[in-house]
Parts: structure tokens; C-alpha cells; sequence
């Protein structure tokens, strides 16, 4: 009998259709299709604006699904790029609609901070994650500056550098999951 595939969600910061995180998430998965089953998370520009008020036992379906998601999730990896020295701002919504759980304490997670600079969406990321209880190890975090041009036409991964530099990331991801 052969054990079951874990199961890693993927969320992008990115809205934007065919962005450099989501395919750089995307490249991921295919690299790894063997070792993990990834859920791509790609709506979170759905969420409604995070709202304390609404954050309760009947919160909206959409935010239920996203944190049935983290929860079923044996762990999770982000992506994204920094806006305006920061995260995108439906990331950082996404997140606090996570604040009042405990979906992810102690969940193993990932994160890749892929822009043209990126350093401040990479501190603010670090800090939120470890203030809502992610388990995020210093090698399952990857800042990718200059991203697009390690990037081809069609989204794939060229820089066999920043290559390496992924794996790295999610190797240590697999080695947190158990």
C-alpha cells in the first residue's frame, strides 16, 4: 500500500492573470508532481475586504473555502511580488481573514518573494506569517529579485540559479511536512 500524497497549497499574491508567481508556482508543481499534490489558490481577489464585524460563525462562503483550504492543506507555499514597497494588498486581506483562526499554527509553509526589488513585501510577509503561527524555516524563504527576466516568453523558468534556489525552498518544505 503506498502512502497517501501530501497535499501543498499554492498562493499567489498576484491577480494578474499569468503572473511571474503564479508560474513560478506553476513550475513548481510540475517539478514536483511526484512528490506532492499542489492546490493552486488563485482567487483570492474574491475575498471580500476583510471586515472584523463579519468574521464570525457565518463568514462568507469564499473565505470559508480558503480557510478549509489552509486547513486541509498539509502545508502551504506563497508567491508574490512586492506593490508599492509592500504585499499586494488582496494577499495581505487574504491573510487577515486568517487572523482569528488557527489554521495556520504550526503549519509548514514556503515563501518566494518574486519582484524587481522586493525586500519590504519579504519583511512584511516574514513577520505576518510568523505572527499568525506558520512554521517557516529560514530555507523555505526565497527572495527572487529581477524576477521577470528569469522568466521566458511563455512563464518558464530559465535562470538555472533561481532554479536551484526554488528547489532549495521546497525541499525544506517537504522536509517540514515529514
Amino acid at each position: 500500500m503506498s502512502a497517501k500524497k501530501k497535499r501543498v497549497l499554492a498562493i499567489s499574491g498576484s491577480t494578474r492573470k499569468k503572473s511571474t508567481s503564479e508560474s513560478i508556482l506553476r513550475a513548481v508543481a510540475e517539478i514536483y508532481s511526484e512528490s506532492f499534490e499542489m492546490e493552486m489558490f488563485l482567487d483570492i481577489a474574491s475575498l471580500p475586504h476583510f471586515n472584523p464585524d463579519l468574521d464570525n460563525e457565518k463568514v462568507d462562503a469564499d473565505v470559508a473555502r480558503f480557510r478549509r483550504s489552509i486547513e486541509n492543506a498539509d502545508a502551504v507555499i506563497f508567491c508574490t511580488p512586492e506593490y508599492v514597497f509592500s504585499l499586494p494588498g488582496t494577499l495581505k486581506n487574504a491573510l487577515d481573514w486568517t487572523v482569528s483562526t488557527t489554521v495556520f499554527s504550526n503549519k509548514p509553509a514556503a515563501m518566494i518573494v518574486a519582484s524587481t526589488g522586493g525586500e519590504k513585501a519579504f519583511e512584511s510577509l516574514e513577520l505576518i506569517l510568523k505572527t499568525i503561527g506558520a512554521a517557516v524555516a529560514d530555507e523555505s524563504k526565497l527572495l527572487i529579485q529581477g524576477a521577470r527576466s528569469k522568466l521566458g516568453g511563455n512563464g518558464e523558468l530559465l535562470d538555472k540559479e533561481t532554479i536551484k534556489k526554488i528547489k532549495g525552498v521546497v525541499d525544506s518544505l517537504i522536509t517540514a511536512i515529514g
